[in-house]
């Protein structure tokens, strides 16, 4: 049921608005100002006749005043407010914030969807969905739509902008020649559900003034794991509009003026300009004026009626707080830029740079790329985040709504993440489609540059790469909002690696009881850019910190490629020291010769083998056999033997043994593919079985040529 305010707090806003006071009210109804005071304060209410009298009074219908669900149209109508040029005559010819980033609809997913993130309601542990809408308008219905925006209004302003030889004049230019020569409109839409919606004062320190007042002022309720730290992020909105312009409509968490559904605004970011011989400082904001401003002329957000939203094409879906925005003239800087994006449409036709269907690639693209790992949820945990893109044409549907799959942009990368929501990672990899799970320490500093705070565990997951992920052998990096931030192949690689893919968990994205999260949040969220694309040394770092703390992060890149070695490569055998020995060896014993099989070849050979003592006592191996031609008809049997100083060797049961590739266990004997040339098998031996403790012998494995001889 929609929301409706207290008859107090509306009648001595409406008053507000109408520039009435209550002893002017009183005369109108025929009572006295004490009971139109108990009527405010909420002491007392109007009788029913009087209520009827107080809508003629505030030109508005009975249904107005007892639904309270919006505002009267008493007093000043809906209008543009133009801030004033500076007394001083300084101008700005644009919003330097929007400056930090292109207007690409790949940026504007990543930030856009990182704020949401950010503004996701924790308590009812359900994920924030965000919905892009790419809305195309021509003919009547942008014209309806021009005329919802005042844009008659707005149109004088836009002309002295456009004429201006700046960068923002010729974008302006650019944007008005496209829709008045092609007779369209394109708009964005980006609504968020289960979020905190823009809450607060118009004016004072609060979400919505932090969004629709102010830059650089990153108000988040995210707390330590938030997403953005520098407020520039909604910058990427108004950048990505040709004309400057962004529509809002925010269903808040906390009621504000008793309410919560429709607090509308607009505003636009111009540079400064002359109309009418006076001068106009850049921003503009569309809003009910408030009546406590100087002269009436400020505008203020106002709670809109559902005509007003539907016309301005901000109706939401279902009361759920969130913030709709509204980028109207939207366009694609990185689709101009790349001469690939001129080609065949659906029909055959030729489909231009700024196209919907393009854009809609774009987002669907950069929304599996940046967050494919928040939209990622364990059997019995949710994922932070759903998202989707849908694509219109004058309300008709163009590309239904695509809902964005991590298991389908990232199949291995999700997978990995899986097992370590559910808990089942395993320490090494045996078969293909585990996720092996190992830590990787970071030493975070202290204030002082030779202080420290603690050893934080960050979590490295590592699992088999599937061709949908990309290229091979790349550990993606993140923190608590599961948000992609670094990216980059590990080095120096043997040749012949096997494809992998690691990801690495750091902060509250390890774990909440992970030791020193929440300060490995913040030091790592300090050692990011603007665009948080990385981890490196920046102004905030050092000054929290100290000059040298990026060195840290140095540490943790070289400490994160080791471990991902350590798991996917296997090193050539050596002699260790003491009793550690590992010895490799090719045995076949007469007992056990058999005929040749008719169809094989020469004996395979155990080529390469790497083994390690596990923390249970167990000897995990690996092996790789290098097989001569015709040799994959044999059928050999892996032997472990426990190299001690003196007296026999004695065999050591295998608990598991399995073929990793080009081969196959059958009734304990290798079993290699028709064809192949080399094969790798893994086993681990059974510590009951071993006549002393691991760590204090070597380990012999042998290939032999049948069970008996493995049994001997």
């Amino acid at each position: 049921m929609e929301s409706r305010e207290d008859f107090g707090p509306w009648l001595a806003r409406q008053l507000k608005l109408a520039r009435m006071t209550q002893t002017e009210l009183a005369d109108a109804v025929e009572v006295t100002r004490a009971a139109v005071s108990a009527w405010i304060t909420g002491r007392s209410r109007p009788r029913p006749e009087t209520i009827e009298r107080i809508a003629v009074v505030l030109s508005t219908d009975l249904a107005t005043v007892h639904s309270r669900s919006t505002d009267t149209l008493a007093g000043l109508p809906v209008s543009w407010y133009h801030r004033p040029g500076h007394a001083d005559g300084g101008r700005e010819f644009g919003n330097a914030a929007a400056f930090a980033f292109d207007a690409d609809v790949g940026v504007l997913a990543r930030e856009t969807c990182q704020n949401s993130l950010d503004e996701r309601l924790r308590a009812n542990g359900r994920p924030v969905r965000v919905r892009y809408t790419l809305h195309e308008l021509t003919g009547e219905a942008l014209a309806r739509f021009r005329q919802a925006i005042l844009w008659d209004e707005l149109f004088p302003h836009y002309e002295a902008a456009a004429a201006q030889d700046q960068k923002v004049g010729r974008v302006i230019a650019a944007g008005l020649e496209d829709m008045y020569t092609n007779d369209r409109l394109v708009l964005l839409r980006v609504d968020d559900y289960n979020a905190s919606g823009l809450t607060g004062d118009d004016y004072d320190t609060g979400r919505f003034a932090a969004v629709v007042r102010r830059q650089l002022d990153s108000h988040k309720s995210g707390g330590v794991a938030a997403g953005g730290s520098y407020g520039l992020g909604k910058a990427t909105l108004w950048a990505t509009s040709r004309l400057g312009l962004v529509l809002i409509n925010s269903t808040l968490s906390e009621p504000h003026e008793g309410r919560t559904e429709r607090r509308v605004i607009g505003r636009l970011d111009l540079p400064w300009r002359e109309v009418a011989d006076k001068s106009w400082a850049g921003p503009a904001w569309l809003g009910r004026p408030d009546p406590e401003s100087p002269g009436a002329e400020v505008a203020r957000s106002w709670w809109a009626d559902e005509q007003m939203v539907d016309s301005l094409h901000l109706k939401r879906e279902s009361d759920e707080p969130g913030t709709s925005f509204l980028i109207v003239g939207a366009h694609d800087v990185a689709s101009l830029a790349d001469e690939s994006a001129v080609g065949d449409g659906e029909n055959g036709e030729l489909e231009d740079t700024d196209s919907i269907q393009r854009m809609h690639r774009r987002l669907v693209e950069a929304l599996g790329r940046n967050f494919w790992a928040a939209m990622t949820g364990g059997s019995e945990r949710q994922p932070l985040l759903e998202a989707s893109v849908r694509t219109l044409r004058n309300n008709e549907v163009v590309i239904e709504e695509e809902r964005v799959n991590p298991a389908v942009v990232q199949p291995s990368r999700t997978r990995a993440l899986r097992a370590f929501l559910d808990g089942t990672t395993v320490e090494r990899l045996t078969e293909a489609g585990q996720v092996a799970q190992v830590t990787v320490p970071l030493n975070l500093p202290g204030p002082t540059k030779r202080s420290s705070v603690g050893e934080h565990h960050a979590v490295l997951l590592v699992t088999d790469a599937e061709d949908a992920d990309g290229l091979p052998n790349f550990v993606v990096a993140m923190r608590g909002n599961r948000m992609t931030i670094r990216e980059a192949k590990v080095p120096d690689l043997p040749p012949g690696t096997d494809a992998f893919q690691g990801v690495l968990l750091t902060g509250l994205a390890a774990g909440v009881d992970a030791p020193f999260a929440a300060e490995a949040e913040a030091f790592l969220r300090a050692a990011e850019p603007p665009e948080h694309n990385k981890w490196g040394q920046t102004e905030e770092l050092t000054l929290k910190y100290s000059p040298s703390a990026y060195r840290r992060i140095a540490t943790l890149v070289r400490e994160t490629n080791k471990a991902f070695k350590g798991l996917v490569v296997r090193p050539k055998p050596k002699r260790s020291p003491g009793g550690e020995r590992l010895r490799t060896r090719l045995s076949v014993g007469a007992r056990a010769a058999r005929a040749r099989p008719a169809a094989a070849g020469a004996l395979p050979k155990l080529d390469d083998l790497h083994a390690e003592v596990g923390g249970v006592g167990a000897w995990y191996v690996t092996g790789e056999v290098k097989i001569p031609k015709g040799g994959d008809g044999w059928r050999l049997v892996p032997v472990a033997k426990m190299d001690v100083r003196s007296g026999p060797r004695r065999i050591v049961a295998w608990q598991e043994l399995t073929g990793v590739r080009d081969c196959e266990v059958v009734e304990g004997a290798l079993r290699f593919t028709p064809g192949a040339r080399t094969a790798t098998f893994r086993g681990i031996t059974d510590p009951a079985s071993h006549p002393v403790r691991a760590n204090l012998t070597g380990l012999i494995v042998e290939l032999h040529t049948g069970k008996g001889e493995s049994q001997a």
